[in-house]
Formats: C-alpha cells, structure tokens, sequence
C-alpha cells in the first residue's frame, strides 16, 4: 500500500477526505494539531476518527499559534462571530497561516515516510472565504514542496490532494456517507464545549447544519443546547 499523510483536525471535512484516502488503497498516517486553539474538543474527535477509519497511525504535534493570536480560535478576547458568514470578507475566524504551517509539517513527516501523497479537507465553496483554501495556494504550495524537498530534488513528484475542494457540503457528507464515516464521532463548532456539543450558532455550526440538510442526512451533531 502506498502511504499518504492525512491533516485530519476531527471535523466532517477531515474526516471524509481520510474516508476518501483510504478508500483510494492508501496507507494512512493522519496527522493533528494541538495549535493553540480554544476549542480542543476537536483533538478528541480526530483521535475517534482515526481509529474509526482504520488509520495506520496517529500523531499530535504541539505548536502555539495563539502566541501570535489574531483568530477568534486562538484568542479569547476575540469573540466568535455568531452572525453567518458575511459575503467578501475574510472572517475573524481565520488563522493567520494555519495551512501553510500544517501542510509544512505534513511535508517534513511525508519525506520520513516515503511518502509522495498528502490529502488536506480544504474546501472553496462551501467554506468562510479563508485564503488558505483556495486551489490556487494549493497548487502553489505543491510547486514549493517539491523544490524544498530532498525527494523533489531527487525526482518524487509529492501530489497534495485536496478531494473536497470543489464540492458542497452537501456533497461531501453524501460522499461520507456512502464511505460508511459516522458523522456523530466528529467535531466541527467553534465554540464546542469539552464533552464536543456543538454551539449552533458558529459559521462553522451554520455550514454543516445547512449541508446535513440539503444532502437529507439526519444531522448527527450533538448540541450544547
């Protein structure tokens, strides 16, 4: 089995695209992120995922983006916005370079592994409109990797997938799905509390909600309230 390393935060995203990598003949080694972030029931989640899904390994990698705050997930004093995402507008919810530093880890980790294939559950159409998850930093991102890498240099050609990236929510959770993911082992809210129920209220909340609905799956989410 050829390995990929999977970014799997323990969201519904994260999740399918894990689904979707092993339902390709992949070897998994998924990988999370205690970053500093305020709602950490997620790590618990992905932890449920990973066993879930039948990963060969999983790893948490300690790093501090709340050092340099910036985020309403990295700094208390910055609420989380509860209004639904506003048209053309980068939210306070976005974390100044969170994919570019997760997917630098991935790659570190892929050329210990041998590994030529990263899979990442970004999204550009049912999402908050972050910069970082758009198919255009992908691609440019890939083109980095391969000539900061000794196994670029060497000639492997790392393919960085990004199997959501153009579908809906709705779409994602059908495709979920039929891959047999139990939606209720994931953790999607911002403002999830420790035991992971979920606000309702969040961007992040109001996504979901709205593609359990449209895709005609009984949402799973357990709720605060």
């Amino acid at each position: 089995m050829k390995k990929a390393v999977i970014l799997l935060s323990g969201g519904l995203d994260s999740a399918t695209c894990l689904a979707i990598a092993k339902s390709q003949g992949y070897e998994a080694y998924c990988l999370s992120f205690d970053y500093g972030q305020r709602h950490n029931a997620e790590l618990a989640a992905a932890a449920r995922v990973a066993k879930m899904l039948g990963a060969a390994e999983h790893r948490v990698v300690k790093i501090d983006l709340a050092a340099f705050g910036g985020s309403a997930l990295t700094d208390a004093s910055i609420p989380v916005p509860t209004e639904g995402v506003q048209e053309n507008t980068i939210p306070v919810t976005y974390v100044p370079a969170r994919n570019t530093v997760m997917l630098s880890y991935a790659l570190a980790w892929s050329e210990v592994l041998g590994a030529d294939d990263i899979f990442i559950g970004v999204n550009a159409v049912d999402y908050s409109g972050y910069p970082d998850c758009r198919p255009e930093f992908i691609s440019a991102f890939q083109v980095m990797a391969r000539l900061a890498t000794k196994a670029g240099v060497e000639g492997a050609s790392l393919h960085i997938h990004t199997p959501l990236i153009f579908l809906s929510k709705a779409q994602i959770i059908q495709r979920g799905v039929a891959l047999g993911v139990d939606y209720g082992q994931t953790v999607t809210c911002y403002k999830a509390d420790t035991e992971g129920r979920a606000c309702g209220k969040c961007d992040a909340c109001r996504l979901r909600q709205a593609g359990f609905e449209a895709a005609g799956v009984p949402d799973p989410t357990r709720y605060a309230d």
